[in-house]
C-alpha cells in the first residue's frame, strides 16, 4: 500500500521513529498510517542499515530487461522496416533470422521497437481477427486471377492484373494493363502461360471480362477452356471466395502503389517486376509458416501449346459448329449457347431424360437444351 501523498519522507522518518519505541504496536501504527506490514519493515530496515537516503523512493527500473534489444539489432530492424514500411513484426524477425541474426528478438520485441521510433501508425495496431485457411494440395490446381482496382498515372490509366497459385501464393503475373478487355488479358496469360505452365483451373470473379452479358462465357474463357484449363466463377459480391488474390491486391497496394505517383505503364511495370521478385523471393508469409512463395512453387508440367489443339468429341455426340451470333441448329431448330463459342464445335450428347441434350465445349458442360419445349439454358 502507498504512503500519502504528502511529505512522504518525513512521515517515513516519522514513523520509523514511532516503530523504535519500546513496546511500540507496529500493527495499529500501520493501520494509522495506511501502510502494509511489508512496507513498514522495508523502511525500518532500511534505517536500522543506515543507507543513504534510506527514506527516498528507489528506482523501480528492473535490474534485468529481458525484452531489451542492443542498438545494433534496433538499426538492423528499422533498416528493413525501411526497406519495406508495410512489413510488421513477424516478418522483420523472420527476415532477420533468414540473415543470420543469432537469436533474433521475438516478433512483439520488435514490434514494440517499431512503436516506440514512430513507425507504425494507429491503425496498424487494430486486432486482425484470425482465418482458417484453405488450399490446394498441389502448386498449379487453381490460379486465382482478378484486376487490382484501376488507378491513375501521369499518362492515363493502369488496371494491373494479378493472379495467384492457391498453393503456394506464388504471383505467377502483375502486369500493367491499359485497359481490361479480353485481348488484353489474353495477351498477358499468354506470357504468363509460356513461363509458368498451364494450371488444372482458374478462378475469377464475374467481371465482363470473363463472363458474358448473354452466357456465363465469353471469348476468353472459351479459349482458356479450349488449352485444357479448368474455369471457376467467385460467388457474386462474395470477394472471400478469392480470398487469397484479394488479400495479394492488398498488399500489393501497400507495397507498390499507396503514395506512389507513376510515369506510364512501362514506369508501373518495372516497378512490378520489382515488387513481384520480392513477393516471391523475400517476403516472409506468414499463412507458408513464414517460408517465402518461391520454396513452394514448381512450374507446371502442362505446357502452353502455341497451336490449339484440335477439339475431340465422343464417338456417340453430334457435333454442331455455332453460328456468328451464338446459335447453333439441331432437328430444325435454333438454339442460343452464347457468343463465347463463336465459330467453336461442340458436341451435343443425350441425357437420361427424354429429349433433353448437354452441349459440350471440349470437356465443359456449356448449355442444355430440351428438344421438347424448344428451349436452351446455359449452365
Amino acid at each position: 500500500m502507498p504512503w500519502k501523498e504528502i511529505t512522504p519522507m518525513s512521515e517515513r522518518r516519522e514513523f520509523v521513529s514511532f516503530a523504535r519505541q519500546q513496546q511500540a504496536n507496529v500493527g495499529e501504527l500501520c493501520r494509522r498510517y495506511g501502510i502494509s506490514r511489508k512496507t513498514a519493515y522495508k523502511w525500518m530496515a532500511r534505517a536500522a542499515a543506515q543507507e543513504p537516503n534510506w527514506d527516498t523512493d528507489k528506482s523501480r527500473r528492473p535490474h534485468n530487461s529481458p525484452a531489451k534489444i542492443c542498438e545494433e539489432v534496433e538499426r538492423a530492424i528499422l533498416a528493413v522496416r525501411g526497406a519495406h514500411p508495410a512489413w510488421g513484426g513477424r516478418k522483420i524477425r523472420a527476415c532477420l533470422e533468414r540473415d543470420g541474426w543469432d537469436a533474433p528478438p521475438a516478433a512483439s520485441t520488435i514490434t514494440a521497437a517499431l512503436r516506440r521510433n514512430g513507425q507504425i501508425a494507429p491503425e496498424e495496431s487494430k486486432k486482425r481477427v484470425p482465418m482458417e485457411r484453405f488450399e490446394k494440395p498441389r502448386p498449379n490446381d487453381l490460379w486465382q486471377m482478378d484486376f487490382k482496382g484501376r488507378f491513375p498515372t501521369a499518362s492515363g490509366p493502369c488496371h494491373p492484373l494479378t493472379i495467384v497459385d492457391d498453393h503456394s501464393r506464388f504471383a505467377v503475373c502483375v502486369t500493367a494493363c491499359n485497359d481490361e478487355r479480353e485481348g488484353t488479358v489474353q495477351k498477358a496469360l499468354t506470357d504468363v502461360f509460356r513461363v509458368y505452365g498451364l494450371p488444372v483451373r482458374m478462378l475469377m470473379d464475374n467481371g465482363s471480362c470473363w463472363k458474358g452479358t448473354d452466357s456465363p462465357y465469353t471469348r476468353l474463357t472459351a479459349w482458356i477452356m479450349r488449352l485444357g484449363v479448368g474455369i471457376s466463377h467467385g460467388r457474386p459480391y462474395h470477394p472471400q471466395t478469392q480470398g487469397k488474390n484479394e488479400r495479394f491486391n492488398r498488399t500489393l497496394k501497400a507495397e507498390a502503389l499507396k503514395g506512389r505517383l507513376y510515369d506510364g505503364l512501362a514506369h508501373c511495370q518495372r516497378e512490378f517486376d520489382i515488387f513481384r521478385t520480392c513477393y516471391n523471393m523475400e517476403r516472409p508469409h506468414e499463412a507458408l509458416d513464414m517460408a517465402v512463395p518461391a520454396s513452394r512453387y514448381r512450374i507446371s508440367p502442362f505446357t502452353y501449346p502455341e497451336t490449339l489443339p484440335a477439339i475431340e468429341y465422343l464417338g456417340t455426340d453430334i457435333v454442331r459448329k455455332v453460328g456468328p451470333a451464338g446459335y447453333l441448329s439441331l432437328r430444325k431448330g435454333r438454339y442460343h449457347v452464347g457468343r463465347a463459342f463463336t465459330g467453336e464445335s461442340v458436341g451435343l450428347r443425350p441425357t437420361e431424360r427424354d429429349g433433353v441434350m448437354a452441349v459440350y465445349f471440349c470437356r465443359r458442360q456449356v448449355a442444355e437444351i430440351n428438344l421438347l419445349a424448344g428451349t436452351c439454358i446455359q449452365v
